[in-house]
């Protein structure tokens, strides 16, 4: 399987298919509300004796779906699912998660789909060092996150996302009401 000594889905061809393959089991699995998708995935990863670092990425993504399984909310609003997402770390899923609303929607829901997909792009840049990508995408999120904030008003506070996406700030803001760590 090669070396890797950080896990890293921009550089390592293993890391984009454990990362990609395990958001795609999550989606699933927050249909079902039953983590045997993500469970499937891991197990398939996990045969071939990867690198620690992708093991621990796995371990660490299925606690996280667990967790916001545990969470998931009886509304019906995708917004409010995507913040707990968001609330976990979890940028890249949040990312993949919304962009399946993102492709049916139109006018400003759809505008408002986009800023939150670029503010969690911007997030698995920073995540990943990555601060010139992070920085471009994130001042695309603020435009959009600033025409659209009576949108975004009533699930989270769009000041606070968009001020700490303003300072690049590593430390992501928790933005659902629900979140319990």
């Amino acid at each position: 399987m090669g070396d890797i000594n950080r896990f890293d889905p921009f550089s390592s061809r293993l890391c984009r298919n454990v990362r990609n393959a395990l958001s795609e089991g999550f989606k699933e699995a927050l249909v079902k509300k039953d983590l045997s998708p993500v469970n499937r995935v891991a197990a398939l990863f996990l045969e071939d004796a990867p690198p620690f670092c992708v093991n621990a990425y796995i371990d660490d993504r299925v606690r996280a779906y667990e967790n916001v399984l545990s969470l998931t909310p009886s509304s019906s609003n995708p917004l409010v699912l995507a913040l707990i997402i968001w609330d976990h770390g979890l940028f890249f899923e949040t990312h993949e998660y919304l962009e399946q609303y993102w492709m049916r929607a139109d006018g400003d829901e759809k505008k408002l789909l986009q800023a939150l997909i670029r503010a969690a792009g911007a997030y698995v840049h920073l995540t990943a060092g990555n601060l010139t990508a992070a920085r471009k995408i994130a001042d695309k999120a603020i435009f959009g996150l600033k025409m659209h904030t009576s949108l975004l008003a009533s699930v989270t506070d769009p000041d606070l996302l968009i001020d700490k996406l303003i300072d690049l700030d590593p430390v992501a803001p928790v933005l659902s009401k629900t979140h319990s760590g």
